[in-house]
C-alpha cells in the first residue's frame, strides 16, 4: 500500500477532528435540548394532572378540606407532584412541599407568579411551583437510553463519513502538490521541460500554471544558454583560427609578410576585441555595474553624427538614410557614447534588411516625461513569431544572411542593455514586406 504523505495526513486528521468535534458538540446540545424537553413535558403532564385531581376534589366537597389525603390515594408515586404547592382562596398553603407548611399564607407578590385555579369563574386557589420536574418512570428512562444510543451511532456513522470525506478531499487538494513535486524533482535532476495539469482555477491552480510558465522560461533559457555557448566559441574560434592560421604561415615562410597579411590579422584581432567587449558590456549591463557618462545631449546633434557615421555603408547599398525629428527637442542627460552606439547597432541592423531603393530614418520627438528615440527602415520586416526573441543574446532570425556579414548577434542585446541601464525601455513593431521600427524612450534623469 502506497504511504499517504504527511500533508494529506495532516488534511485528513483536521477534516476528521473538526467532523467530530461538530458531531460531538450537536450530539451534546441534541441531549441537553431532548431531556430538558422531555422533562419540561413531565412537569406539564405532572401539573395538568394535579390541577385535575384538585379542581375535580373541590368541586366535589366544596372545600380543600381532606385534599392532602385524597391526593395521596389518588397518586401512589409519593414523588409525582414533587414541588408543586396548592394555596387556598385566602393565600394559606394547604398543600405545600418542604420549603411550606399547612397554613403558611403567602405574600401576594409570590402568588402572582403561580397559576390561578378557577371554578365557574371564581378563583378557589392558586398553583406554585418551587422544584425541579418529577422523576422519570422506567419508561421514561427507556425513552432517554434509546434516544442517546441513536446520537453515538450517528456520532459513529458520520465520524467514519468524515475519515473517508477527509481522506478523500485532501487526497484530491494534495494532487497538485504531489505533481508538482515529482515535477520539481525531474527538474533538479536536469529534465528542465516539466508540465503539471492545471485542475483549477484557484491559488493551487495559479500556481500550477505560473509552474509551467517558469519550467517553460528555464527549459528556454537552457537552450539559449546552450545556444550562446556554442555561438560564443564559433565566434571567438573564426578570428583565432585565421591569425592561427597567417601566423604559423609566416612562422614557416609561406607566406610573405606583407602590408595585406598584417592588414588581414589585425582585421581578425580587431573583430575578437569587439566581441569581447560586447560580451563584457552585456555583463555589465546585467550586473548592474555600466558606468554611465551622462552629460547633457543635444539630440539633433546626436542623430545627426549617427547619419554621418553609416551615410556611406547606406549609400553603397542603395538605401536613404534621412532625419526626421522636431523643431524645439529639449536636451537630456545621457550617455551620448552609449546611445550612439545604441543607434548605430539599430541602423546596422536596418541596413541588414532594407534593399537597394529602400529607407531608414532617425526620428526624433519630445515626450512629457523624456525623448522618444526610433529607428525605422522600409526593408523586408520580421516575422511575427521572432518578435519576442529579437532581443537576445546571439538570437539570428536569419542566420545565413548575418552569418555572411560577419554579425554576431549581439547587436540587439547591446542596444537593450544600454537603454535599460538609462533607464529606459525599447520596443519593435514590424510587418513582413513593408519594414520596422524600433522605438526607444529615454526619461529625464532624476537628481
Amino acid at each position: 500500500m502506497k504511504k499517504i504523505n504527511s500533508l494529506t495526513l495532516k488534511l485528513t486528521a483536521i477534516v476528521l477532528f473538526i467532523s467530530l468535534l461538530s458531531v460531538v458538540l450537536v450530539a451534546v446540545f441534541t441531549r441537553y435540548a431532548t431531556v430538558s424537553a422531555f422533562d419540561r413535558m413531565l412537569v406539564e403532564q405532572s401539573r395538568k394532572e394535579f390541577i385535575a385531581i384538585v379542581t375535580a376534589y373541590y368541586e366535589e366537597k366544596g372545600s380543600w378540606d381532606g385534599v392532602i389525603e385524597a391526593v395521596r390515594m389518588q397518586t401512589p408515586n409519593p414523588f409525582a407532584f414533587k414541588g408543586l404547592v396548592l394555596v387556598d382562596q385566602n393565600n394559606r398553603v394547604v398543600l405545600g412541599d418542604a420549603h411550606t407548611h399547612i397554613g403558611q399564607p403567602l405574600p401576594a407578590q409570590q402568588l402572582a407568579q403561580g397559576t390561578p385555579l378557577e371554578l365557574n369563574g371564581e378563583r378557589i386557589g392558586t398553583l406554585l411551583e418551587f422544584t425541579a420536574p418529577p422523576p422519570r418512570k422506567p419508561e421514561d428512562e427507556l425513552y432517554l437510553k434509546r434516544t442517546n444510543q441513536a446520537l453515538l451511532l450517528a456520532a459513529g456513522g458520520v465520524s467514519v463519513f468524515a475519515l473517508l470525506l477527509g481522506i478523500l478531499s485532501s487526497r484530491t487538494l494534495t494532487r497538485s502538490l504531489r505533481e508538482l513535486t515529482a515535477a520539481t524533482q525531474s527538474m533538479a535532476q536536469g529534465n528542465l521541460e516539466q508540465t503539471v495539469p492545471v485542475r483549477s482555477k484557484d491559488e493551487l491552480g495559479q500556481l500550477a500554471a505560473s509552474f509551467n510558465r517558469m519550467s517553460a522560461d528555464l527549459a528556454r533559457a537552457n537552450t539559449l544558454r546552450r545556444q550562446m555557448t556554442a555561438d560564443i566559441a564559433h565566434d571567438l574560434r573564426t578570428p583565432l583560427t585565421v591569425i592561427k592560421g597567417y601566423t604559423e604561415a609566416l612562422r614557416d615562410g609561406d607566406l610573405p609578410a606583407t602590408q595585406a597579411t598584417f592588414e588581414t590579422m589585425y582585421q581578425e584581432a580587431q573583430h575578437l576585441s569587439s566581441l569581447i567587449d560586447d560580451l563584457r558590456t552585456l555583463s555589465l549591463a546585467e550586473a548592474g555595474e555600466l558606468t554611465l557618462n551622462r552629460r547633457s545631449t543635444p539630440l539633433f546633434e546626436l542623430l545627426f553624427q549617427a547619419q554621418a557615421a553609416y551615410l556611406p555603408q547606406a549609400q553603397d547599398a542603395g538605401v536613404t538614410l534621412r532625419i526626421a525629428a522636431d523643431d524645439a527637442l529639449p536636451e537630456i542627460a545621457i550617455d551620448p557614447e552609449r546611445i550612439a552606439r545604441v543607434l548605430g547597432n539599430l541602423i546596422i541592423n536596418a541596413l541588414r534588411y532594407t534593399g537597394d531603393g529602400g529607407q531608414i530614418t532617425l526620428r526624433a520627438r519630445a515626450h512629457p516625461n523624456g525623448v522618444l528615440l526610433s529607428v525605422a527602415d522600409t526593408g523586408s520586416g520580421i516575422a511575427p513569431e521572432e518578435l519576442p526573441y529579437i532581443f537576445e543574446r546571439f538570437y539570428r532570425g536569419d542566420a545565413a544572411r548575418q552569418a555572411d556579414n560577419g554579425e554576431s548577434g549581439l547587436g540587439l542585446a547591446i542596444a537593450k542593455s544600454l537603454v535599460e541601464a538609462h533607464g529606459g525601455m525599447i520596443s519593435v513593431t514590424s510587418a513582413v514586406g513593408q519594414g520596422t521600427t524600433f522605438e526607444i524612450f529615454l526619461p529625464e534623469a532624476r537628481g
